[in-house]
């Protein structure tokens, strides 16, 4: 009982320090970009430049509570889950693969539909896209939030809900996370399309991240390139650039959802098998 109220504090200081970091820099950033803060220009290079280390919050939040509870040996531990490859490698499918086709099927299906073709110039110049397949996995969301949301808070949350209960709480808290960046100007697609399509999107990612990791023995490393491959096709395949595009890019994830619960089933999407030797990462 003592343990369980220990990792309940925990899960909570997580949210906290994640929100705390990320939101200090965001927060100013959009009250700018709203015309409602003015900031020396010293500062607003801190807060307003590009290498702002907002996104860093879920990352710094994990890596601070593991060192604090866990000392060396357990920031030496989530680190080994970083590169960790021990996993069938039967999961290298979905994660290069499936997000490629839900996405570039949700960009087919909007153009066909609508008759509207958005830029392609990815496509005419395919060395552009292991440069960014680079960037984005360093700097570009998933290093910055995997060690935290996967690697920190699925397992504790699992420790008290099944997997599907707990993927929902936890997209559910990414998607809002987020929220600062709607109102800042110059953001991604994803940030300039109703509040409640990133809401939804992160709950269907947030329940097939957990199918990935749960069964890929806990590895932080697959997550990370699952996350880079989401972000890059929608780089590759700009679905979200067209209106349909947007609509599809959340019909077809459900659609994944639907099946992997259906097959692999709510309690831990994860096959029996693998569950009886696999002990919490926690």
């Amino acid at each position: 009982m003592k343990q369980n109220r220990s990792e309940n504090r925990n899960l909570r200081l997580f949210f906290l320090i994640a929100f705390a970091w990320s939101w200090l820099f965001w927060i100013p950033k959009a009250l700018v970009s709203q015309g409602l803060l003015s900031i020396p220009p010293v500062l607003g290079n801190i807060l307003l430049g590009p290498s702002n280390p907002a996104a860093w919050g879920p990352f710094i939040a994990a890596f601070f509570l593991t060192y604090m509870n866990e000392g060396g040996q357990g920031v030496k531990r989530l680190l080994k889950s970083g590169v960790d490859y021990r996993f069938e490698k039967i999961w290298l499918i979905p994660i290069f693969l499936l997000f490629p086709a839900v996405v570039g099927c949700a960009l087919l299906l909007s153009m066909l539909t609508e008759g509207i073709t958005p830029n392609l110039s990815v496509l005419s110049n395919p060395l552009t896209i292991p440069i960014a397949f680079v960037y984005i996995f360093f700097l570009g969301g998933p290093l910055q939030e995997e060690f935290g949301w996967r690697g920190y808070a699925l397992d504790r949350l699992q420790a008290k809900w099944n997997a599907l209960i707990s993927s929902i709480i936890l997209g559910f808290i990414w998607g809002v996370w987020h929220l600062p960046l709607f109102f800042m100007s110059m953001q991604a697609m994803y940030y300039q399309r109703p509040i409640w399509g990133l809401m939804i999107s992160t709950i269907l990612l947030s329940i097939l991240f957990t199918w990935l990791y749960n069964n890929t023995r806990k590895s932080i490393l697959a997550v990370l390139i699952f996350h880079t491959m989401f972000n890059l096709s929608h780089y590759v395949f700009p679905a979200l650039e067209t209106e349909l595009g947007s609509l599809y890019a959340i019909i077809l994830p459900l659609i994944v959802v639907i099946i992997v619960v259906t097959i692999w089933g709510p309690k831990r999407m994860v096959r029996e098998r693998y569950v009886k030797t696999t002990a919490p990462n926690i």
